[in-house]
């Protein structure tokens, strides 16, 4: 299992929506609105061999209304 972080950027005025968008996907296991540059970060887990750069440009990046995102890849929890 391979767990990351996704920093998702806005259109203004539209973090709940994204939020919403991508609580309804289901990919998602954890999300936060968060202050700062960003405007949620989301955790996600996906199988070992899962390309991570295809899974946040399928399934993240093409929810309406995000227009940036800053992937964070984790390498053990302690």
């Amino acid at each position: 299992m391979q767990t990351f972080f996704v920093q998702i950027k806005c259109r203004l005025g539209k973090t709940y929506e994204v939020a919403g968008r991508l609580a309804d996907a289901e990919i998602a296991a954890e999300i936060y609105s968060v202050a700062g540059d960003f405007d949620i970060l989301a955790k996600f887990h996906v199988d070992d061999g899962v390309d991570i750069g295809h899974f946040v440009a399928e399934k993240v990046q093409n929810i309406a209304d995000i227009v940036d995102t800053r992937t964070v890849l984790t390498f053990r929890a302690f």
